[in-house]
């Protein structure tokens, strides 16, 4: 008999770990090839995991609600054969080796660095938390209470930095030795930790538990407002050709191609147009630079039936035709209600569109989904009487008219930039040929 060593699979770009949600296998119980083992949560999206073996399960590493790291073996699967198989033969080796080369990169470092503290407690501390925890001034005593996510409780430099966060921004660090005829200044009070306001519960209230997702969306929305500066413009913009040509067209591109033409993707691909026009509101800002993407991916916000949002995202959507647009917006669209996402397919966004119309509002202030430097929000499409200019003079008729907001980081996006590019989004769709085919 062989053993199989089921490992946490990569789950995207930039996610390292993963918490398990609950075991869909017990112990004891036969596996096929492709059964789902396991279900676990990223801060991006749910996800399964799969075996690629079929045999029985001998043993689970790690309990739910624990915290898993990318590459750990979560359980052993015990296969027929004479040999011990594993997701990935080589990943293991690799990585134990570069965490190694790692740590002793660290050592020299730390090394090098003067009146270095003692930090030999009842744990292992890597000499990269030892840096931490020096710099930030955290005592050995203070160090010990720090809990560790890491294995048998290690402490990881992801566990230092959120203490450090919760612990406060003020730093205490061993003041150097005073020279006998200065005088030293004193010292700066602590910032104040926000307090907050106490809620007292009545009678007929009821305590709700934050879900994992809600309690990260908050979390996310709270960074993003703290990082960028948050301005926006507006702009009402005349769709009326675009509602005149889908309503002509819908019924023969259902029965075409089998599904719906919304207006999501007619906008989403006048968004597209729109950012190669104006290619510096797609970026990022990483310090004291900024990275221009090359990718325009479009972030596509999705409601989910418990209430919160999730974000996939149409990759190249610049190179995708309007069916190709349509395809890709109710794919995504139908598998984030269902919670079918992979990964990778919430990841990479560059700018992000949410549709707060569909919920019948006029407009929105949109928080900017970090990196990115801006968001874009369609109102509701409503008849309005409006003004229509003719070469035989101005009359009042009945037109379809949207609100657009947009959200942008006024640190890197003046306010000629965020207004001209709604200006020019307003421009190719009020330009829009009601003949054309789909």
């Amino acid at each position: 008999m062989a053993r199989y060593e089921l490992k946490l699979p990569k789950m995207g770009e930039s996610v390292a770990e993963a918490t398990i949600t609950s075991w869909l296998k017990e112990v004891g119980e036969t596996i096929d090839i492709d059964d789902t083992v396991v279900e676990v949560a990223t801060d991006k999206v749910d996800s399964e995991v799969p075996s690629e073996v079929e045999g029985t399960l001998v043993e689970i590493l790690f309990e739910k609600d624990a915290v898993v790291q990318v590459g750990d073996t979560i359980a052993i699967i015990e296969t027929e054969g004479g040999e011990t198989a594993s997701t990935d033969s080589t990943a293991a080796p690799v990585a134990e080796a570069v965490a190694e080369l790692e740590e002793t990169i660290q050592e020299v470092v730390a090394s090098k660095t003067e009146e270095v503290q003692d930090y030999n407690g009842t744990r292992f501390y890597s000499p990269l938390v030892k840096s931490i925890a020096q710099t930030e001034g955290i005592s050995l005593e203070e160090l010990e209470t720090v809990a560790g996510s890491g294995k048998e409780g290690r402490v990881t430099k992801a566990d230092i930095l959120a203490y450090i966060e919760s612990r406060g921004t003020a730093k205490v660090s061993t003041p150097a030795p005073a020279k006998p005829a200065e005088k030293k200044a004193p010292a700066a009070p602590a910032a104040a930790k926000p307090v907050a306001t106490p809620v007292t519960l009545g009678g007929q209230d009821e305590v709700i538990e934050m879900s994992r997702m809600g309690k990260l969306i908050a979390k996310h929305m709270v960074d993003s407002v703290q990082t960028s500066a948050h301005v926006q413009s507006f702009i009402e913009i005349d769709v009326t050709n675009i509602v005149k040509w889908r309503n002509k067209v819908k019924d023969a591109y259902l029965k075409r191609e089998g599904e719906k033409l919304t207006f999501t993707p007619i906008f989403m691909q006048a968004v597209a147009q729109t950012i190669k026009k104006h290619p510096l509101i797609n970026i990022s800002v990483d310090g004291d630079t900024i990275i221009k993407r090359g990718n325009i991916n479009l972030g596509m916000a999705a409601a989910l039936p418990d209430g919160n949002l999730i974000v996939p995202v149409i990759k190249n959507a610049d190179q995708l035709n309007l069916v190709g647009m349509t395809k890709q917006v109710n794919d995504l669209a139908t598998r984030a209600r269902a919670n079918k996402l992979k990964p990778d397919e919430i990841q990479g966004g560059t700018y992000t569109v949410t549709n707060v119309g569909s919920f019948g509002s006029m407009m929105g202030t949109p928080i900017i989904n970090q990196p990115q430097v801006a968001i874009l929000a369609l109102g509701a499409i409503v008849k309005k009487p409006s003004v229509i200019e003719t070469p035989e003079g101005d009359f009042i008729g009945i037109r379809h008219k949207m609100i657009v907001s947009h959200s942008y980081d006024h640190r890197v996006v003046n306010g000629a930039l965020g207004g001209m590019f709604i200006k020019t989004f307003k421009e190719i769709l009020e330009a829009w040929d009601v003949n054309q085919d789909i």
